[in-house]
């Protein structure tokens, strides 16, 4: 489980009390939110999708920078590359970079 101070004496029984002058835990851990958790933690399902599936030709910058501050960008780009994800920006690349990279791995 998170917690908001790093103590190891803070009760894992969400229900316990915690002793004076630790806060409750707010959240669950991270590796408790399933496989696809990290999409809940992702920059881009808070701005404008649009902008990570833009028009043939269109540009790609906004969201690319997007990921560039994305905490679960390893995440995106693992889950593009096995599920061969065709279309849009995903770990701040392209479709056609996601295929480049897939070439150099094989």
């Amino acid at each position: 489980m998170w917690h908001l101070l790093d103590d190891e004496s803070f009760p894992t029984d969400v229900a316990t009390p915690a002793p004076a002058g630790n806060v409750l835990a707010l959240f669950g851990a991270p590796e408790d939110d399933g496989p696809m958790g990290w999409q809940e933690r992702a920059l881009c399902a808070q701005t404008d999708p649009e902008a990570f599936f833009p028009e043939k030709g269109g540009s790609t910058r906004e969201a690319k920078k997007v990921c560039t501050q994305c905490e679960v960008r390893a995440e995106c780009l693992e889950y593009a590359l096995e599920n061969d994800e065709r279309f849009g920006i995903w770990g701040g690349l392209s479709e056609r970079e996601r295929r480049k990279l897939k070439r150099r791995v094989v």
